[in-house]
């Protein structure tokens, strides 16, 4: 690391599918545990993906199940800027689930972007603005939850390039993480040529992080991109407690803007 990135501002951030707050295989109730681990990080910036803002029949089943939308639940008074971008709708307007970004910086702006293709896939790219004290040019993050199929997850990813394109200064620092689903490993050229977006392990260590399954990492589906930035030793966070409270094992990183 030289002497300019060490003395650059930096964030921290960190990543993960919560699985709306439900171990694998939906077994168990655990967001009050996940909060709390969530916490014990102590990332500046946290992006999820599969987080709830409401499920009234879960909240008449569940012990311990928060009044609060869960994003709010989980940013609590450490986190005290949230955004949520809702995605999925339940039927019978029983609930919505969706992205969210909680930061213990201001968030400026923010706004959902529909990406879904057809078919019952919903699926959402969640892009906040953060103001850093001191920092002349404001953050720009994007929550990301991509399709299924191939051919979903290509067109979603020239969308994300569009809309950095669109909405993002091309000397602002950027910052775009969550669940891409790539298990064929194709987005990393895609978000190079189209948005200049280097992937932190792949630059760290020359592939991916595999984050799923948790209890015994195969794929590398969680991601964590930047550009006008750098990043010092991305980790995959520890198998305990986290390969008990969801389905993707967590990203951290340092961010040196």
């Amino acid at each position: 690391m030289t002497d300019s990135t060490a003395n650059a501002p930096t964030l921290t951030v960190m990543t993960v599918n919560i699985h709306k707050g439900f171990t694998f295989f939906n077994r168990k109730f655990m967001l009050p545990e996940l909060r709390d681990a969530v916490r014990k990080v102590g990332a500046d910036v946290v992006f999820l993906q599969e987080v709830l803002g409401l499920h009234d029949e879960h909240g008449k089943r569940f012990s311990g199940w928060p009044e609060a939308p869960h994003y709010e639940f989980l940013a609590d008074d450490i986190w005290p800027q949230f955004a949520y971008g809702r995605n999925v709708v339940y039927p019978k307007g029983e609930g919505h689930h969706g992205n969210a970004v909680m930061s213990k910086f201001p968030i400026v702006h923010d706004r959902n972007h529909d990406i879904s293709i057809e078919g019952p896939e919903k699926r959402g790219l969640l892009h906040c603005v953060l103001r850093m004290p001191g920092q002349p040019i404001d953050v720009h993050v994007v929550c990301v939850h991509l399709g299924l199929a191939e051919s979903h997850r290509r067109q979603q990813l020239e969308m994300l390039c569009d809309m950095v394109r669109n909405e993002v200064p091309e000397n602002a620092p950027l910052i775009v993480a969550g669940d891409f689903n790539d298990w064929r490993r194709r987005a990393d050229g895609i978000l190079w040529k189209g948005a200049g977006l280097k992937e932190v392990f792949v630059n760290a260590y020359g592939e991916p992080a595999r984050t799923f399954p948790s209890r015994f990492p195969l794929l590398c589906l969680d991601r964590i991109y930047v550009r006008n930035a750098s990043v010092h030793l991305p980790v995959v966070l520890p198998r305990r407690p986290w390969a008990h409270l969801s389905d993707h094992a967590p990203l951290a990183a340092e961010i040196h803007l």
